[in-house]
């Protein structure tokens, strides 16, 4: 990108145009002029920005834009294509990580529902089932003590 950098440079100046004009006229600041023609696009922090950007430019001062978006192009594969693939596996993960499952949209039938834990569960319910067989059996125990009826005949007798 270096080159093409350089064919931004030596048009603009060829035409006697400066770096304040056509940011004025663009209304792109100076800086990032500077680092197109300095072919520095690890700088832009969205490479389709740069890449719309580097199209007016080139527009600007009257260069083949078909010609700078193939160059353009012919850089960023060779650049993205020098990646490791276990960075790019990497960083899809990541982005994967970010997204929630509530925010995606998915049809009911393919949606996976995280399990529920079922022991607190099940151990609530036996601890209510022990304690209702004891409150039986003392109510049982209560009404019949030592074999003898309480019950309001046997206070009569």
């Amino acid at each position: 990108m270096v080159e093409t950098g350089e064919t931004l440079r030596s048009t603009r100046m060829t035409t006697g145009v400066s770096l304040e004009e056509v940011s004025k006229d663009l209304e792109i600041p100076v800086l990032v002029l500077e680092q197109l023609e300095e072919g520095a696009f690890g700088a832009f922090e969205d490479i389709y920005e740069a890449k719309r950007i580097l199209v007016e430019y080139a527009k600007y001062l009257g260069l083949n834009t078909d010609e700078v978006i193939k160059r353009f192009n012919e850089y960023m594969f060779d650049y993205t294509s020098k990646i490791p693939m276990a960075e790019i596996e990497k960083v899809v993960r990541e982005q994967e990580k970010e997204h929630d499952d509530k925010d995606r949209i998915a049809s009911p039938y393919t949606r996976s529902y995280p399990k529920e834990k079922t022991l607190p569960y099940v151990l609530a319910g036996i601890g209510i089932f022990v304690l209702v067989i004891l409150a039986v059996i003392w109510s049982i125990n209560q009404i019949t003590v030592n074999n003898i009826s309480n019950d309001l005949i046997g206070y009569f007798k």
